[in-house]
């Protein structure tokens, strides 16, 4: 299958995934959210297939803002739980790979301080999984 993917759909692709990474580094802000970023937009850029292409494009639109950590899950894990099922809908090996991309991504940034992630890490994590799951 092929997927067709609106302007909208891809940004939505870019802001969940890409936002898991940003709410990553900032879960565990102790850390060293900035190496946890790269690590993670690093492992993002690295994406093969139709969803490393919409992952590498460089359009605007891709908002993460927010206060808090909070404010940003609001936004960011409600777009991980649609983008999986846009993509299961019009394929779902697509779905599989972006599923697989954004949890490599997560786990770069959380190993980005070396050793095992903290509790604050693994939480959102879980909350990343949940919500690529939740389809």
């Amino acid at each position: 299958m092929s997927l067709t993917l609106t302007t909208q759909d891809k940004l939505t692709l870019r802001t969940a995934a890409y936002g898991a990474v940003t709410l990553l580094a900032s879960a565990d802000a102790a850390g060293s959210p900035h190496k946890a970023a790269t690590a993670g937009s690093l492992a993002l850029y690295s994406a093969t297939g139709p969803v490393g292409h919409v992952l590498a494009e460089k359009k605007p639109g891709v908002h993460l803002e927010g206060k808090t950590v909070a404010a940003m899950a609001d936004h960011v894990l409600p777009a991980l739980t649609a983008s999986m099922t846009l993509l299961t809908q019009q394929d779902p090996a697509a779905a599989g790979d972006f599923r697989h991309t954004v949890l490599v991504a997560v786990d770069a940034a959380a190993r980005s301080h070396r050793g095992e992630p903290s509790p604050t890490a693994a939480g959102m994590t879980r909350k990343i999984t949940a919500a690529l799951d939740a389809v």
